[in-house]
């Protein structure tokens, strides 16, 4: 254990790591049952999907610890699977088959720019002021994600606003927030872990932590041929290109898809990662000089990319680096064992679907809420009295939260920070692959407007 995860050297242990791993797969699990209910929409076995969202899970999450050694989870993302179902097929016309295809060239377009470093030169490009502003923003993000979940913000009246404390499940999420924050200012061990088994205990007796009805084991192992090998067929990939006048718009498609999954886990390792020192300056060095894979950081975009045409081959969308790994990063996740945990419990959970549904978004809110707020540090490096930095630091921090997407909080520091800059007459300060990354969300903007 120790060989292949280096616990010492990271300054970890075997508990720390276990609970760190449940800690993420508690915070992330509602991807279980949310992941087939969207996908099913268009026209897909909802079984099917269920265990392709967890072997996609599984395998992602697998080679991110394994290979890569870091502790980050992965699975569909609920923002993409959402472009999948609404944009794609509803609003584009395009059948899931179709859209799989898709998603599937979308990860071997991310699997080249991995291969070809260009990822890691983007990373390398991000003024360090863009990046504590990400990671800072992530903190605002992971935290306004746990509020919308349980309901505490609601929009009834067209604008944001606090909910009426009407709801038991209101009432468990406050219960649980505090029960938290308790916790981790008393430095109990286990603080967020224990937050979430508790509250989840306390919703039994509250009507609140309920079982759902979902498909059986051996029912989705039925269903699964049904999306497996989907995209090989004549619906998929035979049929994406042969109509000429469609062409571009398949292309549009799969650039949104590529630079949205390939901007949230930029996003997301350099908000969670830098702060923890899970990538420090010496893996960046090794990013720097090494040939192939050799640092952490390589290794986990690669991880990343590889998920995402894996999951499309087993029948789901896009697989990213799950932000709510910030959660068992905040318990004390620091190598791929707590990974290994997300991706076991993940394996278990193919056979207790009913179970681990029944953990309610009260339970896990708060612990988002909490690392939310512990990320949030990083904008204490932010000169916030230089008006030229505060501005795309400002964009990339709220946008995040504000369009409920790190991709486009990024995209809003960048073309900030490419405006300040210009107008300072410092633009040589601005790397090429900014301008370039820039160019690519306005084209990107763009596209979404016309389609």
């Amino acid at each position: 254990m120790e060989r292949l995860f280096k616990l010492k050297q990271n300054g970890t242990t075997v508990g720390r790591e276990v609970m760190a791993g449940l800690t993420t797969f508690f915070a992330m699990a509602y991807i279980i049952a949310i992941n087939p209910s969207v996908l099913s929409e268009a026209g897909m076995e909802w079984g099917a999907v269920f265990l392709a969202t967890i072997i996609s899970a599984v395998i992602g999450t697998l080679i991110m610890g394994l290979v890569a050694n870091v502790p980050y989870a992965q699975a569909p993302g609920v923002g993409l699977s959402a472009f999948f179902v609404y944009t794609v097929c509803f609003t584009l016309g395009f059948t899931w088959q179709q859209a799989l295809s898709m998603v599937f060239i979308c990860g071997l377009i991310n699997i080249l720019i991995t291969v070809t470093k260009i990822r890691k030169y983007i990373i390398k490009a991000i003024p360090v002021s863009l990046q504590n502003a990400i990671g800072g923003g992530i903190g605002i993000f992971v935290a306004y994600i746990g509020m919308l979940n349980v309901g505490i913000i609601n929009f009834d009246s067209g604008v944001p606003a606090l909910a009426t404390l009407n709801q038991r499940s209101f009432w468990l999420f406050l219960i649980g927030l505090m029960l938290t924050i308790i916790l981790l200012v008393c430095k109990v061990k286990g603080a967020i872990l224990i937050g979430i088994v508790v509250t989840a205990l306390l919703g039994i007796p509250m009507g609140v932590t309920v079982t759902t009805e979902t498909v059986s084991f051996t029912e989705a192992c039925r269903q699964l041929p049904s999306t497996f090998g989907a995209i090989f067929t004549k619906e998929g990939l035979g049929s994406l290109f042969t109509d000429a006048g469609k062409i571009p718009l398949v292309l549009a498609t799969i650039f949104s898809f590529s630079l949205s999954d390939t901007f949230d886990t930029i996003g997301t390792f350099i908000g969670t990662g830098r702060r923890a020192g899970i990538f420090s300056d010496e893996d960046e060095r090794a990013m720097e000089t090494s040939p192939g894979f050799k640092s952490k950081m390589d290794k986990a975009l690669f991880a990343d990319a590889t998920a995402t045409s894996i999951g499309a081959i087993f029948g789901t969308s896009n697989t990213t680096t799950y932000v709510e790994s910030a959660a068992g990063i905040g318990a004390g996740g620091r190598t791929g064992l707590t990974s290994v945990v997300v991706a076991l419990c993940f394996a278990v959970s193919a056979f207790l679907a009913t179970f681990v549904s029944a953990i309610p978004f009260a339970a896990t809110a708060p612990a988002l809420v909490v690392v939310g707020i512990m990320m949030m540090s990083s904008f204490k490096e932010i000169q916030w009295d230089d008006f030229t930095e505060a501005v795309p630091a400002f964009f990339a921090g709220v946008f995040m939260a504000l369009c409920y997407s790190i991709s486009y909080g990024i995209a809003a520091g960048f073309i900030f920070y490419c405006i300040t800059k210009i107008c300072k007459k410092q633009i040589k300060e601005i790397h090429p692959i900014l301008w370039i990354a820039t160019a690519l969300f306005v084209l990107n903007f763009v596209l979404l407007a016309v389609i």
